[in-house]
């Protein structure tokens, strides 16, 4: 039987940054750089984006922009039922998950009980409404993108839609390293849909090759990830096949009509793929 929690219950706020806010249970904060200090694992080989690549045509604050909840789904039924089946084939019964810059729903397949579920994003109603999670913070990854967490303290981290809001994914993904276990998978899953203003240049111009590009790189760019694995879904030739006038043209442009969303997900490991039986 799954857990669900339904109140909010404190993290432990007098060992976490000014600038973030922590909910749910205590968790343990212990940070050593014993280990990275003593191996080349999880340093960052080189910068991925320039400067410009980084920049949102609306600079402000994320959590100003985030400041409203959104109970709403971000990707259409299709797109979910995929990754949740992804999420079913890669995620172990039991493990320890963070869901990175997650809202009130996570995708985790229902029937699947984990140990541990926190969840991380920009808005805390949206969070403590997500009943998998047992506990969440809100922190803006923009702003400082250390993670408050042990060192190979996770099984898997999970970031759904939302890669493209990163202004320093190198430092992101660096740190993701860090908290993963040896063997520990790293699931990042997009489509086309984004909020325009609020993703970085880089995407925002990029096209969907050159999106699924830019996270494989930014895996490359850390020492010690596996090869990335991309697994792409796409529209059925069927579903393309609809009117080619001007008017449904434009229909398509402004999202009234837009078909079914496609499916991009690309996963790496720390140190190695684990195998089991």
């Amino acid at each position: 039987m799954l857990p669900i929690h339904s109140k909010p219950k404190p993290w432990n706020p007098s060992i976490a940054p000014a600038n973030s806010q922590t909910f749910k249970k205590i968790l343990p904060l212990r940070v050593s750089n014993k280990e990275a200090n003593q191996s080349k694992a999880g340093r960052i080989k080189r910068l991925v984006l320039t400067n410009e690549g980084r920049t949102k045509l609306n600079p402000s604050p994320d959590r100003e922009f985030y400041a409203s909840p959104r109970f709403v789904a971000h990707v259409d039924d299709g797109f979910i039922a995929t990754l949740t089946d992804l999420y079913r084939e890669r995620l172990r019964h039991g493990s320890e998950i963070l869901d990175l810059m997650s809202s009130w729903i996570s995708h985790l397949p229902n029937e699947v009980v984990y140990k541990r579920v926190v969840g991380h994003g920009l808005n805390a109603q949206e969070l403590a409404r997500n009943f998998r999670m047992d506990y969440f913070f809100v922190k803006d990854l923009n702003q400082d993108q250390k993670l408050e967490a042990e060192d190979a303290s996770f099984d898997a981290v999970l970031c759904t839609v939302s890669v493209q809001y990163l202004q320093q994914p190198e430092k992101v993904f660096a740190e993701v390293f860090r908290i993963l276990r040896p063997g520990g998978v790293f699931i990042v899953s997009f489509s086309n849909r984004l909020f325009y203003e609020k993703a970085i240049s880089a995407w925002r111009d990029g096209t969907a090759y050159s999106r699924v590009q830019l996270v494989v790189q930014y895996f490359q760019c850390i020492e010690g990830f596996t090869a990335p694995e991309v697994i792409r879904k796409l529209p059925s030739a069927a579903n393309s096949q609809d009117d080619k006038s001007p008017f449904s043209l434009l229909m398509k442009w402004l999202r009234l009509f837009s078909g079914s969303d496609p499916f991009y997900a690309v996963i790496a490991y720390k140190n190695f793929k684990p195998v089991y039986d």
